[in-house]
């Protein structure tokens, strides 16, 4: 396979959320900081660093981390606040953490493809409802969800995971704080 570079373009601009906006503004202004930060950590990297497991035994990589946040965007937004019927992703029957088993053949342009895909979708399902609409699906814990929570929920998930982004990245060739 060839060593493919990925373009420093595909990490969008990172932009400080505002330290007076009203709470909408702020959960969607942070959500948005979580989601470039990881794309942030990913910018540069060639498709094998980004698929390397660099904490054995741990086979969390950045490929991992961006297909495993394609699949929360999709979980949250689509299945639980919008109520669509969709499948996973990755998730199979028999790996339900294929997102963060990858293989020589998953990429980093088709995971980064799919994730703004996602993200995008999770945009349009959240304009123009209040943070108090309930979701029209039912998380599989059979509680219902506003949205208000699910943006807590995704800046916690994103939060979370851009901390071992950052220890990968670090592992990988020094980077940190990106």
């Amino acid at each position: 396979m060839p060593r493919m570079t990925i373009d420093h373009t595909a990490a969008p601009e990172r932009v400080e959320p505002s330290t007076t906006a009203d709470e909408r503004q702020a959960l969607e202004q942070w959500l948005d900081y979580h989601r470039a930060t990881l794309a942030t950590k990913c910018a540069g990297l060639t498709d094998a660093q980004v698929r390397t497991a660099s904490a054995p035994p741990s086979a969390l990589s950045l490929l991992g981390l961006v297909r495993h946040m394609a699949e929360v965007e999709r979980g949250w937004f689509r299945k639980v606040l919008a109520g669509e019927e969709t499948t996973w992703l990755y998730a199979t029957e028999e790996d339900f953490d294929r997102d963060i088993h990858t293989t020589a053949e998953d990429t980093y342009a088709e995971a980064y493809a799919v994730w703004q895909a996602e993200i995008a979708r999770a945009r349009e399902i959240a304009a123009g409802r209040s943070l108090d609409d309930l979701g029209a699906g039912v998380h599989h814990s059979g509680e219902l969800f506003n949205l208000r929570w699910i943006y807590l929920h995704m800046i916690e998930e994103y939060a979370r995971h851009n901390g071992h982004a950052d220890l990968i990245r670090e592992r990988i060739d020094g980077a940190t704080g990106v």
